[in-house]
């Protein structure tokens, strides 16, 4: 039985799961707005919104705490740190937005648009 487990596991071993969540995480940093497959945004959305609630606290204990989370990704951790987290400081939870967008072409896997809400 598959109770109280909340993550996917994607057909992947955990070291490869967990970079493929770091990867999309930085992505949709970078660019405010990615493609993936629906359960690859469902899973990101939480990941993106913690890391965006923690830096709220811009404190060094936060900076340490999205870098850890992101592996190392020192550029992101400032544009969450600096652009996002400011950008949403009245906001309380739900900064991102998953948009079905059809199927792919391949393997008719569901596909969707996540991006932040009041992107510019």
């Amino acid at each position: 039985m598959i109770h109280r487990k909340s993550k996917r596991k994607f057909s992947r071993r955990s070291a490869h799961r967990t970079s493929l969540i770091r990867n999309l995480c930085k992505s949709l940093i970078n660019h405010e707005q990615i493609t993936t497959t629906l359960p690859k945004a469902k899973d990101l959305r939480s990941v993106v919104e913690k890391l965006v609630t923690a830096g709220k606290n811009d404190s060094l204990h936060a900076r340490r705490m999205v870098i850890s989370k992101l592996g190392g990704g020192l550029q992101e951790a400032d544009k969450i740190l600096k652009v996002l987290s400011p950008r949403y400081k009245d906001r309380n939870g739900g900064y991102t937005r998953i948009v079905k967008s059809g199927f792919r072409q391949g393997d008719c896997a569901p596909m969707a648009l996540i991006q932040f809400v009041d992107q510019q």
